[in-house]
């Protein structure tokens, strides 16, 4: 049965995670790949009626390297099996495609299956805009047993699982290894911010040209990476009930952190385009998405190395990303054919497939273990950083991930902190308000949908 959704449903899905969510926890959507996979292995068949093929729309959100091993996916698929045909239809950012999906919601001209982020799937399951997953899954022998907890979790509401891991990402600490060997520092991340910031000053040129870290200038990608630091110093955005957080002692003792590095210590910088500037030498380090690994070391002129994060009372570090969902109005049968390219798609072997292409994790856990991707780790160790680091790594605050707009209110008001040198107990006290006011129609939505 199509559901008709009301105008508050949709204008609240219009005003969700709007702003610069395009960044968040997605690495480098337009990065130029790196190592390409194999030609993706065979998808189950789907029992439909003799001679007919079902026809489905996706619709996806990567450019550069990382939609041509999105499209070979789809096209491997499609060659795999002649029963089910995708269409692959990019839309744009993870902002873009979200706010597309929207429209698409009210003109009823929807998708069958679906890419969405980390700060969008949310909003569209209180609206009832995607499905549960788990007959689907049953149908076509999808075992969820199989997918890394930590990343398949973040998709499951009350026991049912609505939004399943493709894309997924952590952040890890990038360093030019050419700069650390002038600076002479040992080949490895450090392992607290104390120790890096004892090597700073051994990165920075006095004449401006470098700086030892560069912090991204953006609203919402430094929200995702000052979730890892702000674990990291004992603090939290919010606390599971939408109770925010973000006036607590660690929490502003990691956002001061923050300031110090650009304000006071002078090591780090703020920079429009991260990526950019540490392929060119005027950061010497960062920390950024294990999406943007392949491009990153393809496209480099110097030795990449990674690393943990560093710590500093704990260690933190954030899941991001995207994952796939099916669309609710889809027919049963379109809805089953999603299913089975999402199997494929995220399958043992295709999982690896993607993670060699990209530098997203691998989301199957017998992934891991194939000959492939062991032969891969040897070779590309960088690779296998994030895998070893996802068991200590967590789904995001609420604050930012289901409060809407929460990721750019976090992230304008480190701006504040770091851009004006505004106090950071004054910033997030307002950040703090403002969040609590956003969670409110959060919660009633939720108690509506659960209960």
């Amino acid at each position: 049965m199509k559901r008709t959704f009301t105008r508050r449903e949709l204008l609240r899905l219009m005003m969700a995670g709007g702003g610069a969510a395009v960044l968040a926890a997605c690495g480098n959507q337009s990065g130029q790949g790196g190592q390409t996979g194999t030609q993706a292995t065979q998808a189950p068949a789907v029992v439909s009626q003799p001679g007919s093929k079902v026809k489905i729309t996706y619709w996806g959100s990567f450019s550069g390297n990382l939609g041509e091993a999105e499209q070979a996916m789809v096209k491997s698929f499609n060659e795999s099996q002649n029963e089910v045909e995708v269409e692959y239809q990019f839309q744009g950012s993870y902002e873009e495609t979200a706010q597309k999906f929207t429209a698409a919601l009210q003109a009823n001209t929807t998708p069958d299956v679906i890419l969405l982020s980390d700060v969008w799937w949310f909003g569209f399951y209180l609206a009832g805009a995607i499905t549960a997953l788990d007959d689907l899954a049953k149908q076509v022998n999808l075992d969820f047993n199989d997918f890394e907890p930590v990343l398949l979790n973040e998709g499951v509401r009350k026991g049912v699982h609505y939004w399943i891991p493709f894309a997924r990402s952590t952040p890890l600490f990038y360093y030019n290894k050419a700069i650390w060997a002038e600076a002479g520092l040992p080949d490895r991340a450090p392992e607290t911010w104390a120790e890096f910031s004892e090597w700073a000053p051994k990165l920075v040129k006095s004449d401006g040209s470098r700086a030892a870290f560069g912090h991204p200038n953006g609203a919402s990608y430094i929200a995702w990476l000052f979730q890892g630091v702000v674990w990291q110093f004992g603090g939290q955005y919010s606390q599971p009930d939408f109770t925010m957080t973000m006036t607590d002692p660690n929490t502003l003792r990691a956002a001061q952190f923050y300031q110090d590095t650009v304000v006071k210590n002078k090591w780090a910088v703020l920079n429009t385009n991260l990526n950019q500037d540490f392929l060119g030498g005027a950061i010497a380090s960062m920390m950024a998405s294990t999406g943007a690994l392949a491009g990153i070391q393809s496209t480099a002129t110097f030795p990449v190395g990674v690393g943990f994060l560093p710590k500093e009372t704990n260690f933190g570090c954030p899941t991001g990303g995207a994952g796939l969902a099916i669309v609710s109005r889809a027919p049963a049968e379109k809805q089953l054919a999603a299913m089975k390219y999402i199997a494929f798609a995220t399958s043992t072997a295709n999982a690896g497939i993607w993670a060699r292409s990209t530098g997203y994790m691998p989301v199957r856990i017998s992934t891991k273990q194939t000959p492939e991707m062991v032969e891969f780790f040897k070779q590309n160790p960088n690779f296998k950083t994030a895998v070893d680091q996802l068991p200590k790594t967590r789904a995001q605050d609420a604050a930012r991930v289901f409060v809407r707009n929460g990721d750019q209110i976090i992230g304008k008001g480190l701006e504040r902190i770091i851009v004006n040198g505004e106090a950071p107990s004054a910033v997030f006290a307002a950040v703090n308000d403002e969040l609590a006011q956003g969670a409110k129609p959060i919660l009633e939505d939720l108690k509506a949908r659960e209960g």
